[in-house]
């Protein structure tokens, strides 16, 4: 059954809803993360190189359907707000019409394109043939990665956050133990971390599909649902979309970076790559409150309770910047150790640490602007997020990127300042943006 948000404490709530979504983010980052470890235990640069560039584009992929499916969270999320149940059914089922359609579609350009996708993000030589090994096999799994994000989207917006962290748990265990199998016993490189986790990834949709079958959460489908509802669908997109571009750019940004990196030798490539995975162990926590923030106000929004929706932002707001802060701090002193965790290659290492500790600057000003996109999605204006992240990427971070490259070629610092200058220009944004709505607001109720 749906869980009511829109009551009891705020805190509360906040830490019921976001812990297991943050634990469900960590054991979904930790699948990136456990296979380069793994990795870099029983292979190379070259192992190491292929898997970071190729989970990075997963990554870029994932973001994107997440993005997506952001939509029907809100929207189921507003419909139990507003108590409207029979509105959820038709939701989820033309929700999984639209979605069933992008896994298709996707599946079958990406494999088109693969070699392509390679090419474009500058792979060192060494490490194209296990990169293209390593992204066939993801891109053939995508269907079951849309599934998951899917079945997580919908327990989401019905409140319940618990059981995706359940499901994705138990992939996570398993990845990890078919990581061992598959490259420290078999030796496959990086093609067994692909097939580990597409394998776990499709375990586990089956398991959350019993699941929901046996949990009876109050959304007895029918074949009424299943008919192509146009603005159950234009919602969806309306407010997942902007979403979906707005991560979507922000991960070209990164695959910019890691262009640069490659295009500048093998250690810079690998340093670089064991650093995005680092980062987005520690955006973690913007990225499950923007969740947060997201669900609980739109149910609160849903239900007319405007002023407990603000109050929902400030309150996740003040808990990210403060955790943002601490990353900013302790990893100016534990780059070095975090970096011998993935190699032991010297150069590596120096390059990865000179990155790193100006790039975790972005934990404090991402928390912010986060949170605030988590606000402006809930009241149906994703698209400010989208606005205000493009403009980040056109005006900072790419150029910023290109720049610290040129004039700084032989020292990452300056290039991991690019991240932080963009987040600081939609902090910048975010924060005028809101002025202006609450000024509207507070306008629009005097005038009714």
């Amino acid at each position: 059954m749906p869980v009511n948000l829109t009551q009891g404490s705020i805190l509360k709530n906040i830490a019921v809803f976001s812990i297991p979504y943050l634990a469900a983010y960590f054991l979904q980052t930790l699948y990136g993360l456990a296979d380069l470890f793994i990795i870099g235990q029983y292979e190379g640069a070259k192992s190491i190189t292929a898997v970071a560039v190729g989970s990075q584009a997963m990554h870029f992929l994932t973001v994107m359907i997440v993005g997506l499916a952001m939509g029907v969270t809100v929207l189921i999320s507003k419909a139990v707000g507003a108590k409207n149940f029979r509105s959820i059914s038709r939701i989820t089922g033309n929700t999984i019409l639209l979605f069933s359609a992008v896994a298709c579609i996707s599946t079958v350009v990406l494999l088109f394109f693969c070699s392509s996708i390679v090419s474009i993000l500058q792979t060192p030589t060494e490490a194209v043939e296990e990169t293209k090994n390593y992204l066939k096999i993801c891109f053939a799994g995508i269907p079951f990665i849309i599934a998951y994000n899917l079945i997580a989207a919908i327990f989401r917006g019905l409140g319940d956050s618990k059981h995706p962290m359940y499901f994705i748990a138990f992939a996570c265990i398993l990845n990890i133990f078919l990581d061992f199998i598959f490259m420290g016993v078999l030796k496959w490189g990086a093609k067994g971390a692909a097939l580990a986790t597409i394998i776990a990834q499709a375990l586990s949709v089956f398991i959350s599909l019993i699941a929901a079958k046996k949990l009876h959460l109050g959304i007895p489908l029918t074949r009424r649902d299943f008919r192509i509802h146009k603005k159950i669908l234009q919602a969806i997109w309306s407010i997942g979309s902007p979403i979906a571009l707005q991560d979507g750019f922000i991960q070209v940004s990164f695959l910019f970076i890691t262009m640069i990196a490659n295009s500048r030798g093998l250690e810079i490539a690998a340093a670089v790559g064991i650093v995005e995975k680092i980062i987005c162990f520690l955006f973690l926590v913007p990225s499950a409150m923007l969740s947060t923030i997201s669900a609980i106000a739109a149910q609160n929004l849903g239900a007319g309770f405007h002023e407990r929706a603000k109050k929902t932002l400030w309150a996740g707001t003040s808990i990210a910047v403060g955790i943002g802060i601490i990353f900013a701090v302790l990893f100016q002193f534990i780059s070095e150790p975090s970096l011998k965790l993935f190699t032991s290659e010297t150069a590596v290492i120096l390059f990865g640490v000179q990155y790193l500790r100006t790039y975790v600057i972005d934990c404090f000003f991402a928390s912010i602007h986060f949170c605030f996109s988590g606000y402006f999605t809930a009241c149906g204006y994703s698209i400010i997020s989208f606005v205000h992240n493009l403009f980040s990427i056109i005006l900072f971070r790419i150029p910023g990127t290109w720049l610290a490259a040129k004039y700084f070629p032989d020292s990452l610092y300056a290039m991991g300042l690019a991240a932080p200058l963009g987040s600081l220009f939609s902090v910048i944004v975010c924060v005028a943006v809101f002025i202006w709505l609450q000024k509207r607001i507070a306008k629009k109720s005097i005038m009714h």
